[in-house]
């Protein structure tokens, strides 16, 4: 499938988020940080936050993906924002697929890496 035909199949909210990613680069002050892969696609995403009285201050992300996975962490590092650490395990897969408005049912597992690097997040925010 060409790149142009793929881009098609996305909506305005995916392809926004992925031609203009949020809160890329890094946080020179992050409380934690975190890298993840979804070793079936090959996605590496980096995660960066900055936690202050028990919540995401600020976010950053660096990823290599594909367009699912660019535009799923940079609707993370939006979701995450404000959030106290105990909301963070509520948001899933399908918590990014509704905020960017709906994916095609077999690039749901694109948003993969964004979710392991929370999910490592969480787990390793106690001891950053």
């Amino acid at each position: 499938m060409k790149i142009q035909d793929e881009l098609k199949s996305y909506n305005k909210t995916v392809l926004d988020h992925f031609e203009n990613p949020r809160n890329v680069g890094s946080l020179p002050h992050a409380t934690c940080v975190v890298t993840a892969e979804n070793p079936g696609c090959q996605d590496l995403v980096k995660l960066a936050v900055l936690v202050e009285q028990g919540a995401i201050k600020e976010a950053r992300v660096k990823i290599m993906g594909c367009t699912v996975a660019i535009a799923s962490a940079s609707i993370l590092t939006e979701l995450i924002r404000g959030k106290k650490i105990s909301e963070l395990a509520a948001i899933t897969s399908d918590t990014l697929v509704r905020a960017l408005g709906g994916l095609p049912e077999a690039k749901v597992r694109c948003t993969g890496a964004p979710l392991s690097a929370l999910k490592k997040l969480i787990e390793q925010i106690p001891s950053c």
